[in-house]
């Protein structure tokens, strides 16, 4: 569709503003509306109610979405800052000292010139349970009469014709990482969950739709296991196995020592995510998950709650949900029964261990004949992550040796890697890979 035909289709929502703004502004300085004003008001009044019901602009945002005339209304006014900016200045000039470009719902009653019993129909409209806020049109933080009311992430762009560039939701960051199957190292039990997790995304609409099954949000999985066994590898298999994006979010940033704050967090999470095809990891379960003991304080009752605002958001969230934890035990386990799929991810054997050697090492880069993947997965317990980061290191130490990759580059390499953690290392703890350490830890 052309600019030219989509800003017919959205025109007269703005003029119509403008003079509903003009008016409301005349009416707070007691001067009378000029009946030339009223009239112009009239006839957009008129424009918009006949283009909104075949506006191919309004159709790209809603699809089949039915709004009153109400819902509507807050829409467009919620959308206007971002698609006309003096819509947005008009807004906070008549919100001073706010200074809010968004409207509020206490400006959205006088602008739209709402009668005593429209309130309630209002508050309705602004709630959670509304369309507006489950279809993920407007974002609103809370029930509050004065906190702005945004449109949805992509909301203005859609409407506008726009390419769709779609931010990470607050609060998360993009996981890059592109993994096939093949590249997984799990034992096959596992493999089946994962695939398993997918059925329930794959399959949501045969299952609740033509069978009639209950509709249930997420899927959510729980992926427990030590850091660097795969955990965040294997939910980039899965969103690479949807063409989605996989976002990580760390519960640890959201959760907040402020009451209320920590809700609010997460209402922004999914309010950006809603309908947007994504994959969610959330890192660091424990820090919300942990075993309730007795209720001792307020902040011990808040902390439960919660809890139970992030399970309910989960589960209406029509998207799958990854949480994940290095400490299982460490989880109240009646929460187990919100997970469609919990994965324990083991640290490697030493089949595992040989194969992560095999596929982790450069593809092209040149090795001496004595390198044997076999003998390091014998020689060194080493997690994927470790392997990983062994394996690169390895390279980089022979690259700048101007050398082929040698068990002195892989030995030190994978020293490295087990000093991470602090503790005081001997030899021993590289096995038979030992002998190959270079003297000193150090590379001639």
């Amino acid at each position: 569709m052309s600019s030219a035909s989509t800003a017919v289709g959205v025109t007269a929502e703005w003029q119509r503003l403008e003079l509903l703004a003009h008016c409301l502004a005349e009416s707070r300085c007691n001067r009378e509306v000029a009946s030339s004003a009223l009239a112009s008001l009239r006839t957009w009044q008129q424009q918009v109610a006949d283009l909104r019901s075949h506006s191919a602009a309004w159709r790209r945002v809603l699809g089949e979405v039915q709004l009153s005339t109400l819902e509507h209304d807050i829409l467009v006014c919620a959308v206007a800052p971002e698609v006309m900016p003096r819509l947005g200045w008009l807004f906070q000039n008549l919100q001073s000292p706010t200074a809010h470009p968004y409207p509020t719902a206490a400006l959205l009653f006088d602008l739209l010139a709402l009668a005593p019993e429209d309130s309630e129909p209002l508050h309705r409209a602004l709630s959670e349970a509304s369309e507006l806020r489950r279809q993920g049109l407007i974002q609103v933080e809370d029930n509050d009469l004065y906190q702005p009311i945004r449109p949805g992430s992509g909301v203005s762009a859609r409407l506008m014709g726009r390419e769709l560039v779609d931010p990470a939701p607050a609060g998360a960051t993009r996981v890059e990482t592109q993994a096939g199957w093949e590249d997984l190292v799990l034992p096959a039990e596992h493999l089946a969950m994962l695939r398993e997790f997918l059925l329930w995304v794959q399959h949501r609409d045969t299952v609740q739709g033509e069978w009639g099954g209950r509709e249930a949000g997420g899927p959510v999985a729980l992926f427990a296991g030590p850091s660097g066994t795969g955990k965040t590898f294997a939910a980039a298999v899965l969103a690479t196995a949807l063409s989605w994006p996989l976002y990580r979010v760390d519960l640890g940033t959201l959760v907040s020592k402020y009451i209320g704050e920590t809700e609010k967090n997460l209402n922004r999470l999914f309010d950006a995510a809603h309908g947007r095809p994504m994959v969610l990891q959330f890192d660091e379960a424990d820090s919300l998950f942990s075993k309730r003991g007795e209720v001792r304080e307020a902040r011990d009752r808040y902390a439960n709650m919660e809890v139970s605002h992030l399970l309910a958001r989960i589960e209406s969230h029509r998207g799958p949900c990854i949480l994940t934890t290095n400490l299982r035990s460490n989880l109240d386990q009646a929460f187990a029964r919100r997970f469609q799929v919990v994965v324990d991810f083991p640290r490697p054997d030493q089949a595992a261990r040989e194969r992560l050697w095999h596929s982790l090492l450069p593809p092209k880069a040149p090795r001496a004949d004595e390198v044997d993947p076999a003998f390091l997965a014998r020689a060194v317990n080493l997690t994927g992550g470790q392997i990983c980061n062994a394996a690169l290191h390895a390279a980089y130490l022979a690259a700048g040796n101007g050398r082929v990759i040698g068990m002195a580059h892989l030995a030190l390499a994978a020293w490295r890697e087990l000093g991470k953690d602090g503790r005081d290392l001997t030899p021993m703890d590289l096995g038979p890979l030992a002998s190959h350490l270079p003297e000193g830890g150090i590379l001639c």
